[in-house]
């Protein structure tokens, strides 16, 4: 059979021709891996080379599978030639459009070559290639937080523990925790990055190619830093998707949390935030309504994202050495996870990019919910009094305001002092929330300083 006959697939020869349409239609790829074709072509000119270098063809015929593949790569993208479903995989229909191009040249190509090396070095490649356009995703959603952060130190909002208010912080501060836990993301995907970057081009279909092909030179053609130590392991592994699902499953947490809030604060209850018109919606039946359904769904994705990861780990667990078509099921879980995750990242920045905030409601939060209570204690602590003691006489303070309704910023000296003969007339101001801020101003805290030292740090890593 020659590479160019249509009528039955590559692997052909050991088969009859009543191949069941129904079975080919089930194991093909080409319905979702025809993505893979620029890095497709890539991975065969850089093997075409190699073996040139290895003097298994010559360098004419090298400079004539490169230009053939050239041209079948710009023939599909530009609409003159039309990708096959009679053909199993991306590899196969590029294998079948050369040879109408070149004739028997086009069978020499894959000499030494599997299609298990194959497709993990499209595999590898397209892991990198993600992971920089993630990086830049990443950062514009880091942008995006730092800008607003910059505008907020001063903006105060009650922090939350058990969805209870706890203790007054920064609005800066809060969006600063996204932004370090986004950093933390970029860089679980800078060590998947390092991780991917190796080559299984030369392993073949599982033993290692028998002829003396220059892997390294392979590695370095496509911009891998090495390659593979073992055979089986190059054609077998996917740890560096399971790595890559791992990482986008992490940061679609982070965006999930992030969105959650965005969906809180933009509540009447809550009332801190509005988010632009660009990301919200309206109800089909209720006109006042302005729903965040942007952040919403960044919020239910993040279940998607983690069904890939546990759908490949569980497809992955009981398979023995090497390939089996079982790993097929690579693709389409990465490719899903990865347009998600970007969407997400893309919505997320312009959420926070143009979303209204409203500070005199955050501001106005603070002043219920007794957050100067941690203060109170504190005060006590600071003139001797043991801090378990302190707790018990500021929880009795906070359950006599609740019977009577007030806050503790209704309490006069006198009204402390009835308490306990260690408070001050100072207690007053120092329950305020801008006094509770300003004193934590320890790195890492919300004060103005800590703050600004966040930002500080912030801006270098972005910039880094």
């Amino acid at each position: 059979m020659g590479v160019g006959n249509r009528n039955r697939p590559l692997w052909g020869g050991r088969f009859g021709d009543d191949a069941g349409a129904a079975s080919r239609d089930f194991t093909a790829s080409i319905y979702f891996d025809r993505r893979l074709l620029g890095l497709d072509i890539r991975g065969s000119i850089a093997h075409a080379n190699t073996l040139a270098r290895a003097g298994i063809i010559t360098l004419d015929e090298a400079s004539q599978l490169v230009e053939g593949l050239r041209e079948v790569e710009g023939d599909i993208l530009e609409g003159r030639s039309e990708l096959s479903t009679e053909f199993e995989d991306i590899h196969t229909n590029v294998e079948v459009l050369l040879a109408e191009k070149l004739g028997p040249l086009a069978a020499r190509l894959h000499t030494g070559r599997s299609r298990n090396d194959q497709v993990a070095t499209d595999m590898h490649l397209f892991v990198k290639e993600e992971i920089d356009e993630v990086f830049d995703l990443i950062d514009g959603l880091r942008r995006a937080i730092l800008d607003r952060a910059r505008d907020h130190v001063e903006t105060l909002l009650p922090g939350y523990t058990h969805m209870q208010r706890a203790q007054p912080v920064s609005f800066a501060h809060h969006l600063l925790a996204y932004f370090f836990m986004l950093t933390r993301d970029r860089h679980r995907f800078s060590e998947c990055g390092r991780r991917a970057d190796v080559s299984p081009l030369g392993a073949a279909a599982l033993a290692g190619s028998g002829f003396p092909l220059d892997r390294e030179f392979a590695a370095a053609e496509l911009g891998f830093s090495g390659v593979y130590e073992n055979a089986m392991d190059a054609v077998s592994d996917r740890d560096f998707v399971l790595e890559y699902l791992s990482a986008a499953s992490l940061t679609m947490m982070h965006l999930s949390r992030l969105a959650e809030e965005l969906v809180l604060w933009s509540s009447s209850e809550f009332g801190f935030i509005r988010l632009s018109e660009g990301y919200s919606t309206g109800s089909s039946i209720m006109p006042q309504k302005r729903n965040p359904d942007s952040a919403e769904l960044i919020r239910g994705k993040s279940g998607r994202v983690y069904g890939r990861l546990l759908g490949l780990l569980t497809t992955m667990k009981g398979l023995p050495l090497a390939y089996n078509s079982d790993m097929q099921e690579d693709k389409e879980a990465l490719f899903d996870a990865t347009d998600t995750l970007k969407a997400c990242l893309k919505v997320a920045a312009g959420a926070v990019a143009t979303m209204e905030v409203r500070g005199a409601n955050m501001e106005s939060a603070t002043l219920g919910g007794f957050l100067g209570a941690t203060d109170a204690a504190d005060y006590l602590v600071s003139r001797g009094v043991p801090f378990r003691e302190a707790h018990g006489i500021v929880g009795e303070i906070v359950a006599h305001c609740e019977s009577v309704g007030l806050e503790l910023s209704d309490l006069g000296p006198a009204d402390w002092r009835g308490f306990s003969a260690d408070f001050g007339d100072d207690i007053v101001e120092l329950i305020h929330p801008e006094g509770s801020v300003r004193r934590r101003d320890l790195p890492g805290g919300t004060g103005p300083a800590a703050v600004g030292s966040q930002i500080r740090r912030a801006k270098e890593l972005l910039d880094g």
